[in-house]
């Protein structure tokens, strides 16, 4: 997939404003005419959406203990890096994929540069114009004097301001690098998590530089730091990194509560979207519980979330970046976006079209603990295969288990709860299944040991039954 620029020609730079009446023209030299400059040119969703990156090849039936491979439709990680994979449906906040750069003659940035240079240009002819010919018209023998306009005083930013907000918590954020002992990798963004060096992200965001790869996180005040991965959690997406010889004045974040979140709660994002570093956006929280499934496309195991949904502008390079509320708390790690087939202004890689999604903060956080703690993840589980097709009636306990192993754990939580191979689960205590990616992402807001109340349909009859979920230890 392109992580090229493809950028458009830039117009033809407009001629200078004409001299006045009485001026006299200079007379142009043969041959000459008007130039013109050119240039030719970072996880998730409803799973019915096509992956921005596509997610590979996915099992019939999932793994009893792990859920299985996304479905051929997920979406895809949010915001990694500054270029990116193309493609449709659901774009990758996670953006800028790379290799060590080749030269390019004319293309990509160049090509923005020389257009903002020629409007630039333009603004400027145009203002030389304006003027002298108001000049000429004033000038009656006189002189003129021009004195500056006064201010309006100091500019305040109080407390829950977006100024003040970001101004508290940029120092706290950083841009991670991540490459692979090949040198393959790319850019996303991070938060400081406590004094003594932790740093939050997305899985998606390290997973090249786990082993034995490269790892460094930059401020905003431009100090660089090397980091190593502490744990990686592949079906939260969510990371732990540490700094080496961090400073001893770190700030970490404060945590909000992700529960106390209220759809139109003001939301600010910052991230690194196409490489663009320290970038401030602004919105309102669009939904909450949102089911959401992503693969990078490798293949490799889906993660699952119940996301908050925002508006906030959120690109591919935004990923592992914090989203605040307007206190300045963190109320989830930005993660996925869905996007359009397409990238514009030049861009090879779709951006953001309103639709982003965050990991709620209390299940991050859950998360990070258990990685600082002992390097793994930790998991819940009701011991059940279910099937990953797209439905709207439910999480169906499949017939046959992964590699013949069986679809309903003997001895775990939901053989002891009753259920059965073939029952269709429609809630988890109050909330809504409407499919086995649903499920998922809902038991993974509790913790192993959590009692949860379960409804399913058997025979077209409705049940329900209390289920103790348990554990599983590592992605694997």
């Amino acid at each position: 997939m392109s992580t090229e620029n493809e950028g458009s020609a830039v117009p033809p730079a407009p001629s200078a404003p004409p001299p006045p009446a009485d001026a006299p023209a200079a007379s142009a030299p043969q041959g000459a005419h008007p130039g013109a400059a050119s240039a030719a040119g970072d996880p998730y969703g409803p799973p019915a959406s096509q992956a921005h990156h596509d997610a590979g090849e996915s099992a019939s039936v999932p793994d009893p203990s792990w859920p299985p491979p996304p479905p051929p439709s997920t979406p895809a990680y949010g915001g990694h890096g500054g270029a990116g994979h193309g493609g449709g449906g659901w774009g990758a906040g996670w953006g800028a994929t790379h290799q060590q750069p080749a030269p390019k003659n004319g293309r990509g940035r160049g090509g923005l540069v020389a257009a903002v240079l020629v409007a630039a240009l333009a603004a400027g002819g145009l203002g030389g114009g304006l003027g002298y010919t108001l000049a000429r018209e004033n000038d009656s023998g006189g002189s003129t004097t021009v004195s500056a306009g006064t201010t309006g005083g100091n500019v305040k930013r109080d407390p829950g301001t977006v100024a003040a907000v970001a101004a508290s918590a940029l120092p706290s954020t950083v841009t991670i690098e991540a490459a692979s002992s090949s040198g393959e990798g790319g850019t996303g963004t991070g938060f400081v998590f406590d004094k003594q060096g932790h740093i939050v992200t997305n899985n998606h965001v390290v997973a090249d530089a786990v082993d034995g790869g490269n790892l460094s996180a930059t401020f905003p005040d431009g100090k660089k730091y090397e980091a190593e991965v502490v744990g990686n959690a592949q079906g939260y997406d969510v990371a732990v990194i540490k700094l080496k010889n961090a400073p001893s004045d770190l700030k970490p974040l404060a945590l909000g509560n992700s529960d106390d979140v209220a759809v139109g709660d003001s939301t600010i994002a910052i991230g690194a979207p196409f490489g663009l570093s320290n970038t401030v956006t602004t919105g309102i929280i669009s939904a909450k519980n949102r089911p959401v499934a992503s693969s990078d496309g490798s293949g490799s195991k889906a993660s699952y979330m119940s996301a908050l949904q925002t508006d906030a502008s959120i690109n591919p390079g935004n990923s592992g970046g914090p989203l605040l509320d307007a206190q300045g708390n963190v109320i989830g790690i930005n993660s996925a976006i869905q996007s359009t087939s397409n990238g514009g202004f030049g861009t090879g890689q779709a951006g953001s079209i309103g639709l982003g999604f965050a990991i709620p903060i209390n299940q991050a956080k859950y998360v990070a603990q258990e990685l600082i703690r002992t390097g793994k993840p930790v998991y819940a589980k009701i011991g059940a295969s279910v099937s990953l097709e797209d439905t709207t009636g439910g999480a169906k306990i499949t017939e046959q288990g992964v590699g013949g192993a069986e679809p309903v754990d003997p001895g775990g939580p939901a053989d002891k709860a009753g259920l059965k191979p073939g029952d269709v689960i429609t809630k988890l205590d109050d909330r809504v299944i409407d499919s086995g990616p649903t499920l998922i992402g809902e038991i993974w807001t509790h913790k192993p040991g959590d009692e949860v109340t379960i409804t399913y349909e058997r025979g077209g009859k409705e049940r329900t039954t209390e289920l103790t979920l348990g554990s599983r230890v590592g992605d694997s």
